[in-house]
């Protein structure tokens, strides 16, 4: 597995680009209502991409149609921005989103309520997002790879609900995906350890139910079997001798 390493100057571009990426999605939720499409979300998106001048990371990488993912209530992950999709009070929206700054790659996502939401999804988009939190604050020198995946599994499952074990969080930097996998479960003390200069994007996948996933007919979509919510909340984060650095913030 080769793992590359960036540099302080690397990692100061990633910064940059990560803080433009925070905009873009807060940009994006100021829009974010009941009655629009997700295709109109994907060209709020597209249009702030080309505002802060910055690439769509997403679009035809492997063959994907849309600038973002959009993924409402049992969709876990890659739902395709759709004209005949309208988001609906009661939904959970999930918008995942990556760009390319300067010949390096950030990505995030985040899940937000739309309208009067059941308490078990909110609790559920809490949760998730604490979880996320909790793997970061492992993303520290010297711990092992899988002390972030422990950190979110324990808590999620802690609070009664489930990590997806089939989509993974990953390395980043030049490609969008890069060494090594981020797990979302497993035991602590395994896997690589973490070293000054890994950029990786952590990213749990949270579900109120069983964690078996299907694959939609459109080849890209994740949903749940059981047709359970699930959450999903990313930031790009790089390990640095001081701590966890998040680059996806403004």
């Amino acid at each position: 597995m080769n793992i590359l390493l960036k540099n302080k100057e690397d990692i100061e571009i990633m910064k940059a680009g990560g803080k433009i990426l925070a905009k873009i999605l807060k940009d994006m939720e100021k829009e974010l209502k009941e009655g629009m499409t997700t295709y109109d979300l994907a060209r709020i998106a597209e249009k702030l991409m080309k505002n802060y001048d910055v690439k769509p990371a997403f679009k035809g990488y492997r063959g994907y149609p849309e600038v973002i993912c959009v993924s409402i209530n049992e969709e876990v992950v890659h739902g395709i921005p759709s004209k005949n999709k309208y988001i609906k009070s009661g939904d959970i929206v999930s918008i995942d989103i990556g760009i390319e700054y300067e010949g390096f790659f950030l990505d995030a996502a985040k899940t937000y309520p739309i309208g009067e939401v059941s308490p078990l999804g909110l609790r559920l988009i809490q949760v998730t997002e604490e979880a996320l939190w909790r793997g970061i604050t492992k993303a520290q020198v010297g711990n092992r790879l899988s002390d972030i995946s422990w950190a979110i599994q324990e808590y999620v499952e802690k609070n009664g609900f489930n990590v997806i074990r089939d989509f993974v969080g990953h390395g980043i930097g030049r490609s969008l995906h890069e060494p090594p996998n981020v797990l979302n479960y497993g035991p602590p003390g395994m896997g690589p350890i973490l070293k000054e200069g890994l950029v990786i994007a952590i990213e749990p996948m949270v579900v109120t139910g069983s964690y078996e996933v299907k694959i939609l007919e459109n080849g890209w979509t994740a949903v749940t079997k059981d047709g359970g919510l699930a959450a999903h909340f990313e930031h790009t984060v790089a390990i640095t001798p001081s701590g966890p650095l998040v680059l996806t913030m403004e």
